[in-house]
Formats: structure tokens, C-alpha cells, sequence
């Protein structure tokens, strides 16, 4: 039987990453428990989680397990998520109320972000505003990031001023670029609804700015729900997950027959924490490639429209530098066929060039020279 690999022994610093946000006690820790089997401390008091988590969750992939049971390689291994939880905001975080502002430093470097909201009454679970409103939860961390991203703007510009004044030319696009940003959270919104391309993305996130991240939003639900997810989709403006968090939680306890058993038994269908990692990747808009060598059938993560040769070098740097082709199948023909050889046998494995952009559930082999 192949051996399924999901530890941090394979993680890599290309690795995609999310990090939860959210109050304290909606059940950040709850669902971070559940997605890592980490054992990160819960219980009932604000400001549980005094020191950041971090984990590495599987990607759940039911191509990969097609794939796996056709050609019966020894080792297994799927993409995986990095994760990041951190204290729950509170009002007045961007002004070092509570724990949560220690914590913001961690999250600058993922590439998005998981607002956990509370969507179930407990009475045995206190809510650190003494009542239950996602939406409402939602505007106020929202409001702290944007502070926390005005001050935090507003120090960048104060240092680049003079550059841009004795060489205006120079630098003409990052001055407009940084006062269209900051005239956007002075008018009280995210970056990320300034529509920023790629590259403005990407410098966001060199100047450690969080609103421009892209964001999903987790309702973490009861038996009685709150709001349903469609609803809080449509006011927040934002995609939105349903988890049960701490059933989510009790299911990653069990072995994975009584875990299907039980999901069987409780018509769940595909798992909540399935549903979140579809949704992070989709969020960041990520695809899965899968490669077969030396026995181990493996699935990468890129950003979509990824090269081939980027792509390579996501698997090691000198196929990267020495890149000559790309031999691809779909994973529909690979699982049809039993091989790559197979395929090159019938003349059905595309030869693709440096310009061929990796597609979603392709399976690969790359051709190099070796340094």
C-alpha cells in the first residue's frame, strides 16, 4: 500500500499560505485544531492563544487518490497549506489593546486570509462582546486591519517622501500607487476592494499590508445556525465557508474508517475542513500538478498560469535552470491508461515548451539538463 506522506518534514518556503483571524472565542483554535491535528490550546477565555500557531494541513485531492490506486507508487504525497493562527483581535488591537496587535507581524507574510466568524449561540462559551453577531464581528476586525494598515502606510510614505521629491520622475508610479492606497483606507476601505493587480499585490505584501490580501470568511456554525452562509456571502461581500468547527474537530480524532462511518451516519458529504482547504486554494488562486518519479507520486501547488520551467522549479531548482520540456497528460488519462509510458506508447503525452502555462490537474514529467 502507498504510504501517504502530510508532515512538516515536506514543507517547503514556496508553500502557500493562510492565515485565521477573527474575536477572540468564535473557535479559531477549534478549527486550526481540526484542520492540523495540532493540539493548539482551547478553552473558554479570551486571549487563549498567547503564542501564534503555525501548522501544515494536507490538501485534500481525490484526483490524487485516483491517481495513487493506478499507478500504485510507493509514496504519496499531497499539496499542502501553511497556516497561521494568531490571538483573537479585539476592538482598539491597532492601538495594543489585548494580545491580538503582537500578533499581526505574523500574519504580514501569508498570502491570505481566514476571518473565523462566531455563527452559534452557546451560553457556556462566552462572547467577548456579550452577543452574537458575524456581521458586526466582521466590520470591527476589518476596521482594525485597516488601522493598523493606515499607520502602517503612513510611516512607509513619511520615509519615502524625500526620494520622491528630489527624484519625482523616478519614482512617479510608486507615489501614485501608495497615495491611491492610502486614500482608499482613509475612506474606510480594504485595499483589496481597490481591485489591485498582481504586482500591486504583491508589493502590499512587501510593505506588510493586510487588506489587500485576498479574504474568505469561515462561519463556524451550530446545530442552530445564526445566518446562513448565502446570506452573510451577500453583506460581507466575500466567499464564505460553513465548518462546525468542533465536530470538524471531534471527526480529525477518529481513524479515517470510523471518520467515514461517522460522516456517513451524519450525511455530511465532503468534510468542512475539505471544503476550507478548496476554498483557500481557489481564494489564491492556486492549481495542482502532479508528478511521478522514483516511486512517488506527488502533487505541487503553483499560482494558476504558472511556465513550465517556474513550475519545474517548483519541484528543484535545476530543472528550473536547465529546463528543456514539459511531457503532460491529464490525470483522467493517466488514471485511463495505468502510465506516462503508456501514453508516449499511443502517442497521447503532449510534448509542451517553455511558454506552455502548467494546467490544473496535469501530470507532468520534466526534461532537463542537469547543472
Amino acid at each position: 500500500m502507498a504510504r501517504f506522506f502530510l508532515g512538516r518534514a515536506h514543507y517547503t518556503p514556496e508553500m502557500p499560505e493562510i492565515g485565521l483571524v477573527g474575536l477572540p472565542n468564535v473557535g479559531k483554535s477549534t478549527l486550526f485544531n481540526a484542520l492540523t491535528a495540532a493540539g493548539a490550546e482551547v478553552s473558554n477565555y479570551p486571549f487563549t492563544t498567547i503564542e501564534g500557531n503555525v501548522g501544515v494541513v494536507p490538501v485534500p485531492d481525490p484526483r490524487l487518490g485516483r491517481l495513487a490506486a493506478a499507478l500504485t507508487p510507493d509514496e504519496v504525497v499531497p499539496a499542502m497549506l501553511r497556516v497561521v493562527d494568531v490571538a483573537g483581535l479585539v476592538e482598539g488591537a491597532s492601538r495594543g489593546e489585548g494580545l491580538g496587535n503582537r500578533f499581526l507581524g505574523e500574519l504580514r507574510a501569508v498570502d491570505g486570509l481566514a476571518h473565523v466568524l462566531r455563527c452559534f449561540e452557546d451560553g457556556n462559551v462566552a462572547h467577548v462582546l456579550g452577543r452574537v453577531d458575524p456581521v458586526a464581528d466582521a466590520r470591527l476586525v476589518e476596521t482594525e486591519l485597516l488601522l493598523a494598515d493606515l499607520e502602517l502606510l503612513q510611516g512607509a510614505i513619511e520615509k519615502r517622501r524625500k526620494a520622491w521629491q528630489t527624484e519625482p520622475r523616478e519614482h512617479a508610479v510608486e507615489r501614485q500607487r501608495w497615495e491611491r492606497w492610502l486614500a482608499l483606507l482613509e475612506a474606510g476601505e480594504a485595499l483589496r476592494r481597490g481591485g489591485p493587480s498582481a504586482e500591486e499585490v504583491r508589493e502590499q505584501k512587501a510593505l506588510g499590508l493586510l487588506t489587500g490580501r485576498p479574504l474568505l470568511y469561515v462561519a463556524n456554525v451550530g446545530e442552530t445556525r445564526i445566518a446562513p452562509p448565502e446570506a452573510l456571502a451577500g453583506r460581507l461581500g466575500a466567499p464564505v465557508v460553513a465548518i462546525t468547527a468542533r465536530l470538524e474537530g471531534e471527526l480529525a480524532e477518529l481513524e479515517p474508517e470510523e471518520r467515514a462511518e461517522m460522516s456517513t451516519a451524519l450525511d455530511l458529504g465532503a468534510s468542512g475542513l475539505e471544503r476550507f482547504a478548496e476554498a483557500a486554494f481557489e481564494l489564491l488562486g492556486l492549481v495542482r500538478f502532479y508528478t511521478v518519479a522514483h516511486g512517488k507520486l506527488r502533487a505541487w501547488a503553483v499560482p494558476r498560469d504558472t511556465p513550465a520551467p517556474q513550475a519545474a522549479g517548483r519541484v528543484h531548482g535545476d530543472m528550473e535552470a536547465g529546463f528543456i520540456r514539459a511531457q503532460v497528460a491529464g490525470w483522467e488519462e493517466v488514471v485511463e491508461v495505468g502510465s506516462l509510458h503508456a501514453l508516449q506508447t499511443d502517442g497521447r503525452l503532449r510534448v509542451e515548451g517553455r511558454s506552455y502555462a502548467v494546467r490544473d490537474g496535469d501530470v507532468v514529467e520534466f526534461l532537463f539538463r542537469a547543472p
